[in-house]
């Protein structure tokens, strides 16, 4: 054993058998499928307004009603790469911004996920899990964790008419952990 540690060729295998296992690390980051980030963001308050019709107004808002936030569309998440539940809403502020609200979500953690909107239909399987960088799509910004309630903003050029899902994807390895298709 000891003539074999004298070996220049020992020491070459072994540093690259070292660094291949940190650079998989660091990648891979394997931890993270046992470390849990919940995130418990309190939601706008959704409103439902009585009464007959409302009359829209130039800003979009409607006369004769009481204005606060309104859930423009919504959907359940399914899971792709990794086990995700929960449910998404889309939801419009009395001020006129949008935020997306993911409640009650439940997925892996991992290494660079994002939340998305796409215009890529939720397709189940493994069929669905690298669809949603093909079109278009908008970052909400990185995953606040990957348990429980958060808010994100939507750009006000974002257009919901065409950006009708959204995906939890790991930007580093482009596949979707799981993704819901938005339904007003």
């Amino acid at each position: 054993m000891g003539t074999l540690l004298r070996r220049p060729v020992v020491w070459v295998v072994g540093g690259v058998l070292v660094v291949g296992a940190a650079v998989g690390l660091a990648l891979f980051q394997p931890w993270l499928l046992f470390v849990d980030e919940e995130v418990n963001e309190a939601g706008p308050a959704v409103v439902s307004s009585p009464g007959a019709a409302a009359t829209p107004t130039a800003t979009g808002q409607a006369q004769g009603q009481d204005v606060g936030p309104r859930v423009l569309a919504s959907g359940a998440f399914i899971s792709h790469e990794h086990e995700t539940s929960g449910m998404v809403k889309v939801i419009r502020l009395a001020d006129g911004r949008r935020v997306l609200r993911l409640e009650e979500l439940d997925t892996s953690n991992g290494p660079d996920l994002r939340v998305w909107l796409s215009d890529q239909p939720v397709k189940g399987g493994t069929a669905g899990w690298g669809v949603f960088d093909d079109g278009a799509y908008v970052e909400l910004g990185k995953l606040k964790g990957n348990k429980g309630d958060q808010n994100y903003a939507i750009p006000a050029d974002a257009d919901l008419d065409e950006l009708t899902s959204v995906s939890i994807w790991c930007k580093r390895f482009k596949v979707s952990f799981g993704a819901a298709e938005l339904r007003a």
